[in-house]
């Protein structure tokens, strides 16, 4: 194996990234890009959700049952309605997202001992955050419920309210959750984002550079050249490699300082296991333009093959035991589900080595392996 070769092709390759527009965008620009736009446009978390009231009743009981959701910051109110007719024009125009109807008699009601029921409207055409505000409503009547039971023993047992908010609730849960005590969406997404910009942009970059030669013809120099395929390929390589491995760097600070996510991990071992990343998804990338004759094709099965796997198949969105049993042994046998673990152990786990050796050892047995299906499938002449 012939250094010089090496440098030659890689010191060409280089210039060409830097020389074309298109390259030198899907380099430089792209990956961080991608990260901001779905780092800003993407997110969990459900607040200030917009409702509306139609409160039958107008009395000072039923604007302390309200006051409860116009306090919480889940809720944005957005006025008073006059009857329910007004209700659905406003939930199917998107305006709000909730509405809750307050019944006649509801102070009096509650004033004799007796239950009310209040209806609440959710738009449910987004299953999670309308089960996530219909969580947020059922919470804000128990809490409403339970002191109107506290204030009603205290007054006629005599009781200290505190004693008696206590009896009415022997067993409190305390619930800490770990790892993300704020459940920040934006701590959970950013580092997982980055799994989906390294799965997409390191392949596409080397997939266009393999198909480029091929569809100029400058290719076949390389064929009547004296230089092998492994001094052609590692030239051809180590650019994309470089820029993506610069890349890792920028995306982990867009997403610390950019997005507040925290970096509890060893900064090496994650660097290291994301080259190993790399080398896995630049292996995908030579195999595609083994396969493909133009750069069209290249773009197309690269994002067929990179962007299913990294949206559905790794944990970013559903977790993977959350999924069908085939799409779990899916999950399995693709390389973004353990650089996902990994992702999410260093940031806010702060777990290293000890704990995700196999996803290392899984990411290192998927780089070998790709490399020499790529190796082994690029021939050093025209294909028949």
């Amino acid at each position: 194996m012939n250094l010089r070769r090496i440098l030659a092709v890689a010191s060409r390759e280089r210039r060409e990234v830097v020389r074309d527009r298109l390259f030198f965008a899907l380099a430089f620009i792209v990956p961080p890009v991608l990260l901001l736009t779905f780092g800003h446009g993407l997110s969990l978390d459900v607040e200030k959700s917009p409702f509306a009231v139609v409160d039958y009743d107008r009395t000072p009981m039923s604007r302390d049952y309200l006051h409860g959701f116009m306090a919480s910051r889940q809720f944005s109110f957005k006025g008073f309605l006059e009857t329910e007719r007004d209700v659905y024009g406003l939930l199917a125009s998107g305006k709000v997202r909730s509405v809750i109807i307050i019944p006649e008699q509801f102070q009096e009601r509650l004033l004799a001992g007796r239950p009310v029921a209040v209806q609440t409207l959710i738009d449910g055409t987004f299953p999670f955050r309308a089960q996530t505000t219909r969580g947020y409503v059922v919470a804000v009547n128990a809490a409403f419920s339970s002191n109107l039971l506290s204030g009603h023993l205290a007054r006629t047992s005599g009781m200290d309210p505190e004693l008696a908010e206590r009896m009415l609730e022997p067993i409190r849960t305390e619930v800490r959750c770990l790892y993300n005590p704020s459940l920040k969406s934006d701590w959970s997404l950013a580092p997982r984002l980055m799994m989906m910009v390294l799965m997409i942009c390191p392949p596409l970059l080397t997939a266009m550079g393999v198909v480029r030669e091929k569809e100029t013809g400058a290719i076949t120099n390389i064929y009547s050249s004296t230089i092998t395929r492994s001094e052609y390929l590692l030239g051809k390589l180590a650019p994309y490699i470089g820029v993506s491995i610069l890349n890792i760097v920028v995306l982990w600070v867009i997403t610390v300082k950019v997005f507040g996510a925290p970096f509890k991990g060893d900064p090496l071992f994650f660097f290291l296991a994301s080259v190993l990343y790399v080398l896995c998804t630049t292996g995908m990338g030579l195999i595609v333009s083994v396969l493909v004759r133009t750069q069209v094709a290249a773009i197309l099965i690269t994002f067929i093959v990179t962007v299913v796997p990294s949206v559905f198949y790794s944990g970013i969105f559903v977790p993977v035991p959350s999924l069908g049993e085939g799409a779990r042994v899916v999950a399995h046998l693709l390389p973004a589900m353990y650089y996902t673990d990994i992702v999410a152990g260093c940031f806010l786990k702060g777990v290293g080595i000890q704990v995700l050796w196999r996803e290392v050892l899984v990411l290192a047995g998927y780089a070998a392996v790709l490399a020499a299906i790529g190796y082994s499938m690029f021939h050093k002449r025209p294909a028949s």
